[in-house]
């Protein structure tokens, strides 16, 4: 009886570390871009955006997923400690995945680009006055952030508002309360090698090239 006892539980400790070493882990893809990188000239130059979405956005994926891998290596082994350590790096690399991900669809083509309308419009003048408040308001904010970071336009399920707000490093929006509809990359390798530091320039052009359907998607997935 002990004997068959003790050959059950080996079976099921098998049996739960097969299920464990199965488990998918989570993964990352550089998403492609719906248009060309010089088609967001003159706001965003070919160049920028080659290096920014070839380049940046492809490190933070593969670092993502080393940092996953290791992650799932970890819990695997029980390794609390290493699962703890990897968390910085979840964070920075998944969150710059995320953001990213969100800022290529916030942006179109000059001549693609229609100004809000709907209930989106409608939500800005409310929560903000105007279209142009709002711009002011997100430009002085996103201007103001401290080293790198990004600006946001967010919907807060709490107040059923629209918000702005502003996130340092890779933070993703989720991480100040809100739902992001519009992202501003304002890391200098966003506009650097076209604005230098000017990024007040920088902000108050990408106004040209944002895709306000896009932000009204993200609103009506939001609520």
């Amino acid at each position: 009886m002990l004997r068959s006892s003790a050959s059950r539980l080996m079976g099921l400790a098998h049996g739960a570390a097969a299920r464990q070493s199965t488990r998918t882990i989570v993964t990352a893809k550089l998403p492609d871009l719906a248009y060309d990188y010089g088609a967001l000239e003159p706001v965003i130059s070919g160049e920028i955006m080659q290096l920014h979405h070839a380049k940046h956005h492809n490190t933070y994926v593969t670092n993502f997923n080393v940092a996953m891998e290791k992650y799932a290596e970890a819990e695997l082994k029980g390794d609390v400690a290493t699962m703890i350590s990897l968390q910085g790096a979840i964070k920075f690399n998944g969150g710059g995945h995320v953001n990213h991900s969100l800022f290529w669809k916030n942006l179109a083509p000059p001549g693609e680009c229609a100004p809000p309308e709907g209930e989106l419009l409608s939500m800005i003048e409310r929560d903000f006055g105007s279209l142009d408040a709002l711009k002011t308001k997100f430009a002085a904010q996103t201007v103001a952030v401290q080293g790198s970071g990004w600006g946001w336009l967010g919907y807060n399920k709490a107040t059923q508002k629209l918000a702005v707000a502003t996130t340092a490093n890779q933070d993703p929006c989720s991480t100040v309360g809100l739902v992001p509809l519009l992202g501003v990359d304002v890391w200098e390798h966003a506009y650097y090698l076209q604005y230098k530091n000017v990024r007040p320039d920088y902000v108050n052009a990408i106004w040209d090239i944002v895709n306000w359907k896009d932000v009204a998607g993200n609103l009506a997935a939001a609520k």
